[in-house]
């Protein structure tokens, strides 16, 4: 992985961002490696073991031994066994307190697992869960399996690493993920169906350009009451709610990581006046701009 003082903030505002590129690459695409290897990695290349990036690839982590702290979008999870991350491309990250956690940590870029209907709808998902803790389940048992195969294929001589046994048990890892019950009982994303699909990723390319449900709709074929009815079986939100959920997500990020004026902000998310994006914001968070600034700021 790229080291955060080389990252180039400029891509999106002043968030560093990360591209994969492993110090060796032995399979394009995919590494694996031990979590506190990865730590090590960064300490000998002086990176800020706490400093806030975000990625342009995915990261799965399972936690086998250890405990610490990591926190993704305003969130800090406990690390300690039994805990499984999923950091979705374009998220934002820190880890909080490294400690002593330790377990099997994945890189792969969106293009690296095989182009299965299944496999493509779960890398495509950014929204999915980032955190479950599996404890002593059998889940995590299995998952622990998988790892190990998928270890033990990676660390063969690289000219006998099969890229396509690869390829499949990562599809693997990904499809017994997708089977685990939903963290806090929250919605199902596959109850929306290919609508709900279809809408979050246009979501994602145009939510700093439109929060009418109107030009979704139109955009995919839908009528709103179609897109309606799709978000609220996934989410028990109506699809206005879901896009301005997106914008206040990426509003709260940058007034959090970043010293961009919220002038400048607010143009970047589509609002012309900062005054409608300072309303927008605090009716859906109940802060101002300013006053959430000040309070997230503080904390790193």
């Amino acid at each position: 992985m790229e080291d955060l003082d080389e990252a180039d903030p400029s891509r999106t505002g002043a968030i560093p961002r990360l591209d994969f590129n492993p110090p060796e690459e032995r399979v394009p695409g995919f590494e694996v490696i031990d979590l506190a290897d990865l730590h090590e990695r960064r300490r000998r290349r002086h990176s800020r073991q706490d400093a806030v990036h975000r990625v342009d690839f995915h990261t799965l982590t399972l936690v086998t031994e250890g405990s610490g702290e990591h926190a993704i979008d305003f969130v800090t999870h406990p690390l300690h066994p039994g805990t499984l991350l999923w950091i979705r491309p374009g998220q934002v990250q820190r880890f909080v307190r490294p400690g002593t956690a330790n377990g099997t940590h994945l890189l792969f870029t969106p293009a690296f697992p095989p182009h299965s209907s299944s496999a493509d709808r779960l890398v495509n998902e950014w929204y999915g869960p980032a955190c479950r803790q599996l404890g002593a389940s059998p889940e995590y048992a299995v998952l622990t399996t998988l790892l190990g195969q998928l270890r033990a294929e990676y660390g063969r001589p690289q000219a006998a690493v099969s890229t396509e046994i690869l390829q499949l048990l990562l599809a693997t890892v990904l499809l017994q993920i997708d089977r685990l019950p939903h963290p806090d009982g929250g919605g199902d994303p596959h109850a929306g169906g290919e609508v709900y699909a279809r809408f979050r990723a246009e979501l994602e390319r145009s939510y700093a350009t439109t929060r009418r449900a109107a030009d979704y709709a139109h955009r995919l074929g839908y009528t709103v009451k179609t897109l309606t009815r799709a978000c609220a079986a996934a989410t028990g939100q109506p699809v206005k709610h879901v896009i301005d959920g997106r914008v206040a997500l990426e509003a709260q990020r940058l007034l959090a990581h970043t010293d961009e004026p919220v002038a400048t902000i607010a143009r970047r998310l589509g609002f012309p006046e900062p005054t409608n994006f300072g309303k927008f914001f605090t009716r859906r968070t109940g802060m101002t701009p300013g006053a959430f600034r000040k309070t997230h700021q503080g904390r790193q």
